[in-house]
């Protein structure tokens, strides 16, 4: 259950960096894309550990 919420959290920060890099430039969406997803990982593992285990 853990790996199935980490990966809608590290999704949806992929999706938002998307759209905001996506003002900016198809090289600025990609690698805002990849920043959200980073992101969304590290708060995914953070959030699961602290309230579901």
């Amino acid at each position: 259950m853990s790996a199935i919420f980490i990966l809608i959290v590290s999704s949806v920060g992929s999706a938002v960096g998307w759209w905001i890099g996506d003002f900016f430039g198809l090289a600025w969406a990609l690698i805002l894309s990849f920043v959200g997803s980073v992101y969304g990982f590290y708060l995914g593992w953070k959030i699961n550990r602290d309230h579901f285990e």
